[in-house]
C-alpha cells in the first residue's frame, strides 16, 4: 500500500518534511526566530541574517551590528534586544570574550523604527579565567530578564539583566551552572527553569557530533540536574535531539510558541547532505513527556490509519463494508493440530467494489485494515508551508481521492486532487504527540479551523479549543 517510489524520491529533494525548509536557509549558530512587522528572522554568527514571510521560506537578510559570534535576540515591550559575542570564541587566538548588547524598535531595514542603539559590555572574560563570554541566550521570566553564555572553554555562566534597559543589574555577578556544553538556551514551563546546551564536536561538517541536551532547576541559578539526577556542572544533560537521516548535527536551541498547543524550536544542522554538507537552518516540533522537553517530528510522506484520539475511530470514506471470505471452521472451531497457512489482507480491488465515482463522504469507523481506512499522505514540495510545517495532500492509497474542506466545514472526499487550497492541510504536532490538521483554505479566517470528532463518527471542522476531539494519531498500517 505503500508509495515507496515516491518516498525515496521525497528523501532525495532538499526541501522535504524531512530536510525542511525552502529557499536559502544556510546559516551557522542561528538566534532564536523572532517577528517582527509580519516577517521572521534569525541572526548567526557573522553580521548576516536569513528572513522568512512564512517561516517556511528563507533568504538572505539585512546586516545587525558587531558581526561576532552566536548572537541571540529578544522582544521586550517594544525593543528587540540583541545579544552578541564581539570577541572570543578562540578568535586571534584567545578566549578574551565580551558579549554586547543593542536594541532596536523594528527589525524590518525599511522601517523608520530600525535602529540599533548600542547598550554595552554585559558579560566577559579575561581569556585567563575558567570561561569564554561567547553563545549569548535570553530569558524572561517573572518579570527578570536573564543572559546565559560559555562554551566547553571552561564554565556555562548566568547573568541577571535589566529588563527595562538591557544593561547588567548592578553588582549583578555570573553564577556557574554548567560544563562540558555550548551554545546555550533557557525556557521557563511550570515552575521548572531549563538550561539546553550542546554537546559534541562543531564546525567539521557530516564528522560533528553536535547534540542538543537538557538540565532543569527550580532556580534560575541551578543546581541543573538531568532525568536522572546528574548535575549539568558535571556533565550531566538528557538528550533532545542528535543528528538524523541525511542532517548531521544540531545546535543553538530556539524556542519558537506558535499557541495553541503548539511549540517548535529553530536549530541549525552542522551539516545537510542534500545540500552540499553545508550547515542550515532547521525547524522542528517541541513535545512535553513528564516535564522534560522532546524532539519531535513532522509527518514524513507514508500510508496511515488517521485515529481520532477521542474516540479511536480512523477516518474513512463512507462505503458499504465488503466482508471477506472466511471459514469459521478455520478460526476457533479448527483442530489444535490443523494446518494453518497465512490469508492475504483485503486487496484495494476487492475493498473498492462499488465506490461512487464523484465525491465520497468522510466518517469515523473501527478500524478494519480496508483500503477505504489507508491514507496516503506526502508533502507538497510546491506549496510550501508555515514556520517548519509543509502542506500535505491526503488521498485514499492507490487513488487520487483526496480528503477536502468543503464551505459548511465538512470534510469529503474528492474524486481527484487538484491543489486547491481545501486540499491541502497542515499537520502540526502537539506538545503531548498528537497532531492536528488544518485545512490551509480556512487560514485566512478571524479564527481558522482544525479537523474535529464530533461525537464517534463525525468529522468536522472547527475552531480549535485544545479539547481531545482535536487530536488525531497517525498509525502505520
Amino acid at each position: 500500500m505503500r508509495n515507496l517510489l515516491f518516498t525515496a524520491l521525497l528523501a532525495a529533494l532538499p526541501a522535504t518534511a524531512s530536510a525542511q525548509l525552502a529557499g536559502e536557509p544556510f546559516i551557522h549558530d542561528p538566534s532564536t526566530i523572532i517577528e517582527s512587522n509580519g516577517r521572521y528572522y534569525t541572526w548567526g554568527t557573522g553580521p548576516g541574517s536569513l528572513v522568512s514571510d512564512d517561516g517556511w521560506t528563507w533568504k538572505q537578510g539585512a546586516k545587525r551590528p558587531g558581526g561576532g559570534l552566536a548572537p541571540d535576540v529578544i522582544q521586550i515591550g517594544d525593543r528587540y534586544y540583541l545579544a552578541y559575542a564581539a570577541s572570543g570564541g578562540g578568535l586571534n587566538g584567545g578566549h578574551a570574550g565580551k558579549i554586547n548588547i543593542a536594541w532596536s524598535k523594528s527589525l524590518d531595514p525599511k522601517s523608520p523604527d530600525h535602529k540599533w542603539h548600542e547598550v554595552g559590555t554585559v558579560a566577559s572574560s579575561t581569556g585567563l579565567e575558567n570561561n569564554d563570554a561567547i553563545d549569548p541566550a535570553f530569558l524572561l521570566a517573572d518579570g527578570r530578564l536573564w543572559l546565559s553564555y560559555g562554551t566547553y572553554f571552561g564554565t556555562i555562566r548566568i547573568v541577571e539583566l535589566d529588563p527595562k534597559t538591557g544593561q547588567r543589574l548592578a553588582g549583578n555577578q555570573p553564577v556557574d551552572i554548567a560544563i562540558d556544553m555550548e551554545a546555550t538556551a533557557l525556557l521557563h514551563r511550570n515552575g521548572w527553569y531549563y538550561l539546553l546546551g550542546t554537546h559534541g564536536t562543531c564546525c567539521d561538517g557530516p564528522n560533528s557530533s553536535y547534540n542538543i541536551r537538557v538540565g532543569r532547576s527550580r532556580s534560575p541559578t541551578g543546581p541543573y540536574v538531568d532525568h536522572v539526577g546528574i548535575p549539568l556542572l558535571k556533565g550531566g544533560g538528557k538528550l533532545v535531539i542528535a543528528g538524523r537521516g541525511r542532517q548531521y548535527g544540531p545546535g543553538h536551541f530556539g524556542l519558537i510558541d506558535v499557541g495553541q498547543e503548539i511549540q517548535k524550536f529553530s536549530m541549525h544542522y552542522e551539516s545537510d547532505l542534500d545540500r552540499s554538507g553545508r550547515s542550515i537552518l532547521s525547524i522542528a516540533p517541541l513535545l512535553w513527556q513528564d516535564d522534560w522537553p522532546v524532539a519531535g517530528e513532522n509527518l514524513r510522506a507514508g500510508t496511515y490509519e488517521i485515529q481520532s484520539e477521542r474516540s479511536g475511530g480512523a477516518l474513512q470514506l463512507t462505503t458499504d463494508f465488503i466482508r471477506m471470505p472466511f471459514d469459521v471452521r478455520r478460526s476457533f472451531m479448527g483442530p489444535p493440530d490443523g494446518k494453518v497457512a497465512p490469508i492475504a489482507n483485503q486487496s484495494f480491488a476487492e475493498g473498492s467494489v462499488g465506490w461512487p465515482t464523484g465525491t465520497i463522504d468522510v466518517d469515523l469507523g473501527d478500524y478494519m485494515i480496508r483500503a477505504h481506512q489507508q491514507w496516503a499522505i506526502t508533502p507538497v514540495v510546491e506549496a510550501g508551508g508555515v514556520m517548519g510545517t509543509p502542506y500535505y495532500k491526503i488521498v485514499i492509497a492507490g487513488t487520487d481521492r483526496a480528503l477536502t474542506a468543503t464551505r459548511d466545514d465538512t470534510v469529503k472526499a474528492a474524486p481527484a486532487y487538484s491543489g486547491a487550497a481545501e486540499q491541502l492541510w497542515r499537520i502540526d504536532q502537539l506538545i503531548d504527540g498528537t497532531y492536528r490538521i488544518s485545512p490551509k483554505s480556512s487560514e485566512k479566517r478571524r479564527v481558522p479551523l482544525a479537523l474535529s470528532a464530533i461525537g464517534a463518527s463525525t468529522p468536522v471542522l472547527q475552531p480549535y479549543n485544545g479539547s481531545t476531539n482535536f487530536r488525531w494519531r497517525f498509525m502505520t498500517p
